[in-house]
């Protein structure tokens, strides 16, 4: 069952991803859920966040810096390093 979880999680959009985890963070904040659920939903949100993470590599991976000329007029873009 964790590995189709995890496999269901790498099909999440970010937004519903992080949405996801948001609720998870609250659940367990409430400290109303079960200590086996908690577990549960605790792995769960794990799983979410790694794939946030992923998600916002790949996009800062993308992004271009703006290049300017001596006078800051914008001239280009380049590949933004990202480490």
């Amino acid at each position: 069952m964790a590995e189709n979880t995890h496999a269901d999680v790498k099909k999440l959009t970010f937004e519903t991803a992080i949405e996801e985890l948001e609720s998870i963070v609250r659940r367990l904040e409430e400290g109303k859920v079960p200590l086996e659920e908690s577990v549960a939903i605790y792995e769960r949100g794990e799983a979410l966040k790694r794939r946030c993470d992923e998600l916002l590599r790949q996009a800062e991976a993308r992004v271009d810096k703006i290049t300017t000329d001596s006078n800051g007029q914008p001239v280009g873009t380049e590949t933004l390093d990202v480490q």
